[in-house]
């Protein structure tokens, strides 16, 4: 089972970051493969259980994730894909973001675990680690970059 895996240095405070980052229905508003987001459960973007129908840019399509876990204290959320245009089952990802004490920054991390055809593993593994999870915390970076 593969794990994808980003994570970057946004200069900008936590507090700052995060209330994009937890914003389940607004991923549009920061990610640059995402063209649009809607809510198409839950009344807000922080419900356990809310789902998201994301477009993708560059017309790639429509996934649709649900929200399974948000962790305020940690500064997490957990999503999971529940129909995508890829080719993966068990779809589950976590992004995370942490104080960088030292300078008043943030650390964000990004990741997920799948299950995919073996010919397919490799593909998916970069597609999510460079162009979901790397751009969106370089689009992050570049939002707060100062």
């Amino acid at each position: 089972m593969p794990r994808p895996y980003s994570s970057a240095v946004i200069t900008a405070p936590l507090a700052e970051v995060w209330p994009h980052v937890r914003d389940f229905g607004g991923l549009h508003r920061w990610h640059p493969a995402i063209a649009t987001c809607e809510l198409i459960r839950g009344a807000s973007g922080s419900e356990i259980g809310a789902q998201r129908r994301l477009t993708l840019a560059e017309g790639g399509g429509t996934v649709v994730e649900e929200l399974t876990a948000l962790d305020e204290r940690g500064h997490a959320l957990t999503y999971e894909i529940l129909e995508s245009p890829f080719p993966v089952r068990r779809y589950v990802s976590t992004v995370r973001l942490a104080p960088v004490t030292a300078v008043g920054h943030t650390f964000g991390e990004w990741w997920t675990e799948f299950d995919a055809d073996g010919a397919d593993e490799g593909d998916l593994a970069g597609l999510f680690a460079n162009g979901v999870f790397g751009a969106g915390l370089a689009a992050l970076g570049e939002r707060f970059g100062r």
